[in-house]
């Protein structure tokens, strides 16, 4: 009787633990974030909801927000995280986000996130414009150290310059908007655009992604990689022979953004996850990895990173560059993509 009774209690704990797993809530998010940082942002959201799973779907912003319009009619999505918020201003355009204000809205400057008093989005954290600059190969084939972008037009840079694709990368297309902002736009004539056209001369290829340029360059493969500063540091740490350059004219930037997909089936647990990625804790998490974290006063200063960073940033109109995102992106095919790494 007493094997009995313990094989019946084990059954009915199996069958407890079996319910409390099938109640388990799975979120399904769409990211950009480097692969290299999912995990421990998810390890600190299951520490204070492990009742909720989340599944990633990642690959570059361009692809991502790609992916997103074309499901547009049939959501897969819960949640975007870690996506430009030049996207995620598009997406709002569109109609495509769930407003809500996560508990630590009010923390959040009011730069680093979507201006309605309910916001479609908020910013986690600004990544922007960095060149990985290899002082090895620089040496050996006399190339001096870039100080402005207008350097890289010069002959010294040519076919030593790999930079990301605006249409995947979420880097390179703040690139090329702040580009247009500091040197003008005039419906691709602008000296933005004269600018970028002495540059692709100088360039070996266009990227997939706004990584790539700076592991090239930190491999030795060409000397200048267009990328930005989280990469730009993970790499000079793990030893290659890179500089970080900072342009002095400004930089392009974006934020990692977060915000909930409309028609989420589970906008509650979702809701959740909008609260943690908007916490202190989820910050300081960030700030580990950035120079700029959307709530102040969080992240620590990064080796190599200037302390005026965020002065340096270009100003920025994320509503302004998801309305002209086709057209800028039509025109910046229609000039440079020859150079484009195959897609994948």
């Amino acid at each position: 009787m007493r094997s009995l009774a313990v094989a019946a209690l084990a059954a009915t704990l199996t069958a407890l633990a079996g319910t409390a797993f099938a109640q388990k809530t799975q979120l399904l998010v769409y990211t950009a974030l480097e692969t290299d940082q999912l995990k421990a942002y998810q390890e600190g959201f299951a520490r204070a909801h492990p009742d909720i799973d989340i599944k990633w779907v990642r690959d570059s912003t361009g692809v991502i927000t790609a992916k997103l319009i074309a499901e547009k009619a049939n959501p897969q999505a819960d949640v975007v995280m870690g996506v430009a918020a030049s996207s995620l201003a598009l997406m709002d355009q569109q109609g495509m986000l769930e407003p809500y204000a996560p508990l630590n809205l009010d923390a959040i400057m009011a730069q680093y996130r979507d201006k309605k008093k309910v916001p479609a989005w908020f910013g986690m954290d600004v990544w922007g414009a960095t060149i990985c600059f290899n002082t090895v190969e620089a040496q050996k084939k006399g190339i001096p150290k870039p100080e402005s972008w207008k350097d890289l037009t010069k002959p010294a840079y040519k076919g030593q310059i790999v930079m990301p694709n605006p249409a995947s990368s979420g880097t390179g297309f703040f690139d090329v908007t702040a580009w247009l902002t500091l040197f003008g736009d005039d419906a691709g004539k602008g000296g933005g655009w004269k600018f970028m056209d002495a540059l692709h001369e100088n360039i070996a290829q266009y990227t997939h992604s706004g990584s790539r340029p700076c592991n090239m360059a930190a491999a030795g493969e060409f000397v200048v990689g267009i990328s930005f500063e989280y990469r730009a540091n993970s790499n000079k740490a793990k030893g290659a022979p890179i500089d970080l350059v900072f342009p002095k004219e400004g930089l392009g930037w974006d934020l990692e953004a977060f915000g909930i997909h409309k028609g989420t089936k589970n906008l509650a647990a979702a809701r959740k996850l909008a609260d943690w990625a908007s916490s202190k804790d989820a910050m300081k998490l960030y700030g580990k990895n950035f120079a700029i974290t959307a709530i102040p006063g969080v992240a620590d200063p990064l080796p190599n990173v200037p302390k005026d960073y965020e002065a340096r940033l270009v100003k920025k109109d994320f509503y302004w560059e998801a309305t002209h995102r086709e057209r800028i992106l039509a025109e910046w095919n229609k000039r440079y993509n020859a150079k484009s790494e195959p897609k994948k």
